[in-house]
């Protein structure tokens, strides 16, 4: 019966350190500053306007996104995922290799992978297709970093 019981507790006490862990790791992600939450689809396939005759492309579905905090770093955007507890950016996106290739509204059961208010931005990053979900005040800011480019850098914003 003690044993059980030092168990549980264990379980709880451990289950209470790593919620405080994931606090603690966003709170240094966003120390430094700059920092919004943001859906990441690596690797979609180009998006098919309504009324496509072809049958939908497995990401089409809402599937494949994962939440995280994207964080601007001089003329990278580093992205975390939420539901980890590695210290480094999973993906990093150079200013100067983001290509929009354009912006919509979330479609069919991607509403409910992504927040309420989330605005999928298509991008293409170093030869990889990519959407970002992001409010739309993000937007505004994320579309404002990629235009504020150094002179003599390529920006292509949609």
């Amino acid at each position: 019966m003690i044993l059980a019981v030092v168990c549980v507790i264990a379980v709880i006490v451990l289950l209470l350190l790593g919620l405080f862990a994931f606090g603690a790791r966003r709170r240094i992600i966003q120390r430094s500053g700059g920092t919004f939450d943001c859906s990441l689809r690596w690797n979609t396939p180009a998006h098919r306007p309504h009324g496509g005759t072809e049958p939908a492309a497995p990401h089409e579905n809402g599937k494949g996104w994962a939440y995280g905090i994207a964080r601007y770093s001089g003329d990278r955007v580093e992205w975390f995922r939420v539901f980890s507890y590695a210290p480094r950016p999973r993906r990093t996106l150079e200013r100067g290799a983001i290509v929009v290739t354009g912006r919509r509204t979330p479609e069919g059961e991607e509403e409910l992978a992504l927040l309420s208010d989330a605005i999928v931005l298509g991008c293409d990053h170093q030869g990889a297709r990519l959407e970002l979900a992001m409010s739309e005040d993000a937007l505004t800011g994320f579309l404002a970093w990629l235009e504020a480019a150094p002179p003599g850098q390529r920006v292509n914003v949609a």
